[in-house]
């Protein structure tokens, strides 16, 4: 099991779904825990229910005055930053020929801006240590994406080609970056609020994913159990890109 005590790490979209379980199995873990979230009394309500170990924080991850407030409180109150997990995200799932202009700019602002103002924002700090961990959460869609899905599997594609290159390039400062590619997870974001599909009962695993799987994944990358990683790409789908179980 990673151990994380005492490690400061930052979580994006913190306050709800894999964000959120992702704060809370990092502090379970011994990490100081700053969650993100656009609504600071969202990231509170987080922090209160994980304890002492969670700092909350107003972050919109596409405006850059947000990051670098944040990132000057977190050295005012902790000194340092040891690690950036980039899990804030939207979905939109619209057909090819519908989707507008504005909808694409809003996917790429959240999913490819938002990650990239991320990454920026926390290299002064992570330098200065010459150490520093940034797990982007991104999806299988980078690679297999589904129908209607057009914009956000293009901005999650972008993520994964930034990914690999920032590795090549922040790796002699000492600053390891990873990516994690979850499949269906049982979030509000991706059920739509309408309930498991039945889709999921013929994937190899027979099941949809929880957010705490995810959390795991990110926990081992996060950490330095995953120290000669960089530009790693770890799927976590139960097998879904694997195909169909059913014969």
């Amino acid at each position: 099991m990673s151990n994380l005590k005492n490690q400061v790490i930052l979580v994006t979209g913190g306050n709800r779904g894999q964000g959120k379980a992702i704060a809370e199995y990092l502090a379970s873990l011994g990490a100081l825990m700053v969650i993100g979230a656009r609504r600071y009394e969202s990231a509170k309500e987080v922090a209160e229910s994980i304890g002492d170990q969670a700092y909350p924080v107003e972050l919109d991850v596409t405006k850059e005055s947000h990051w670098e407030a944040v990132m000057k409180e977190i050295e005012d109150q902790f000194g340092k930053i040891d690690g950036l997990i980039n899990n804030a995200g939207i979905l939109k799932r619209k057909a090819f020929t519908e989707l507008t202009i504005e909808e694409y700019q809003e996917l790429i602002n959240v999913n490819q801006l938002g990650v990239f103002l991320g990454m920026q924002a926390v290299l002064p700090l992570m330098e200065k240590q010459q150490k520093g961990s940034i797990v982007n959460n991104v999806s299988i869609s980078a690679f297999a994406p589904i129908g209607h899905s057009s914009a956000y599997a293009a901005t999650k594609a972008a993520v994964v080609a930034m990914s690999k290159a920032a590795a090549i390039e922040l790796g002699p400062k000492g600053i390891r970056v990873n990516m994690i590619h979850p499949g269906g997870v049982e979030t509000k974001m991706a059920t739509q609020g309408e309930g498991v599909p039945e889709f999921y009962s013929s994937i190899p695993l027979g099941r949809i994913g929880q957010p705490v799987e995810i959390a795991r994944a990110v926990a081992f990358l996060v950490s330095d159990e995953s120290s000669y990683c960089t530009g790693t790409e770890v799927i976590v789908d139960g097998g879904m890109t694997l195909g169909s179980a059913n014969v």
